[in-house]
């Protein structure tokens, strides 16, 4: 393991003196929020010790440090996956480089199946809650106390005020938002219609490859986390277009066009009332 003082210390080197406010994941087809920031400074992922790049059409491998509203964010430009073989170390480098940049809030995207035929493809879910069935966990193994505790809860793990106030931002500006369970799978495969039909019957509302080790480490690292997830297609079984990650990257464009002015407007108000 590489230690992160050894990572941040790559980072300074681009910028000595940058101290971010929150932190945005940026999931399939979502790469176009990072262009908003104002006077970013773009890092690739090549150039951090501890991170390789992905290799996923839709995921850039770009952290990316500016300017959303006037608001200093950090943003991942492109995750790793665990199905492309990326370490659960290399998955927690990424985001404990947020918490360590100084940020205390986290907005985790992603690209979901729909299991609820109420969410269509192009709509917006905030996660409420997950069922993780990705194997392992991040934290096993030795734990670093400089980091988090041993034993970490994950009650809150998708912020009850933080999902408050996304949700009043919403109505605000008018971009219908539903609450969901996000059910997380090892991927690269796409489900069997029994397995959906399994999964709704656990409670998930939406299924995807990634979002949960995430969120894990930031709360162990003490990171908030606000989930919001793109609904790429109806899950198989549920409608009657064939899922392919061309379809992912298609409605996610769509989505994400709600996302541009949620997100900046999001971040606004979090720096304001918190």
């Amino acid at each position: 393991m590489i230690p992160i003082q050894e990572t941040m210390a790559a980072i300074r080197k681009f910028a000595p003196d940058f101290t971010a406010k929150m932190g945005i994941v940026l999931g399939s087809g979502l790469g176009s929020i990072a262009e908003e920031l104002t006077d970013h400074i773009t890092i690739p992922y090549q150039a951090i010790p501890g991170i390789h790049s992905s290799a996923v059409a839709g995921h850039a491998s770009l952290l990316v440090l500016g300017y959303l509203q006037g608001v200093p964010v950090v943003c991942l430009k492109g995750r790793l996956h665990c199905y492309e073989g990326a370490s659960y170390e290399s998955i927690g480098t990424l985001i404990r480089i947020v918490r360590q940049l100084g940020a205390n809030e986290l907005i985790i995207t992603g690209a979901v199946g729909s299991l609820n035929p109420a969410m269509e493809p192009g709509e917006v879910m905030l996660i409420n809650d997950h069922i993780n069935l990705q194997p392992g966990n991040p934290l096993a193994g030795p734990n670093d106390e400089s980091i988090g505790p041993r034993f970490v809860s994950l009650e809150n793990a998708y912020d009850e005020e933080l999902r408050g106030i996304l949700l009043r931002v919403a109505q605000q500006i008018n971009i219908r938002v539903q609450e969901g369970v996000y059910i997380s799978l090892l991927g690269p495969s796409f489900e069997t219609p029994a397995e959906i039909r399994a999964y709704r019957m656990l409670g998930a509302d939406a299924v995807g490859m990634s979002v949960v080790p995430e969120v894990i480490i930031a709360r162990h690292c003490g990171l908030r986390v606000t989930g919001l997830c793109v609904v790429t297609n109806l899950a198989v079984g549920l409608g009657t277009e064939k899922v392919t990650h061309e379809l992912t990257l298609q409605h996610g464009e769509i989505a994400a066009r709600k996302l541009l002015k949620l997100i900046p407007a999001f971040v606004k108000e979090v720096n304001r009332v918190l």
